[in-house]
């Protein structure tokens, strides 16, 4: 007999398997040296550039793992690191213009894992879906 899988196992499944999905749109647009906690970095940058402990804080990093992870995309030539121009002390992580070209793929994979779900579920239940995540979210401490 096999147990039922615990609702916090079956969403890490479930967005392993979103993410497999990304990631196959991404390398298949020629950005397969991209690691998945790299990409989840990228996926945190705001328009405008985003702090390092922001970043960390997205990705649910240590704050050391997100200035290794940037120094790899640094090299990699995804990201630069800029002045933050609200405080001459900090800096901000930007995307380069070889960063802005992993955004089209990276958008279509993940419109992709949107249009599944909701085939599967309809817009209600997937409404409801994120509303329950969000609410998770907003009460989980970060990491």
């Amino acid at each position: 007999m096999t147990r039922e899988l615990p609702t916090s196992l079956l969403l890490f499944m479930a967005h392993r398997a979103a993410e497999d999905e990304i990631f196959a749109a991404v390398a298949a647009a020629g950005h397969g040296g991209i690691t998945r906690a790299q990409g989840r970095l990228l996926a945190g940058i705001d328009e405008g550039g985003t702090r390092v402990g922001l970043l960390a804080e997205r990705a649910r990093v240590a704050k050391q793992t997100a200035v290794s992870l940037v120094d790899h995309l640094v090299a990699a030539g995804y990201v630069q690191r800029v002045p933050d121009p609200s405080d001459g002390r900090a800096r901000l992580v930007r995307l380069t213009a070889e960063g802005e070209s992993v955004l089209p793929a990276t958008r279509a994979g993940e419109e992709s894992v949107e249009s599944a779900w909701r085939d599967l579920l309809g817009d209600r239940r997937l409404g409801e879906l994120r509303t329950s995540l969000e609410r998770i979210l907003a009460e989980s401490p970060p990491s």
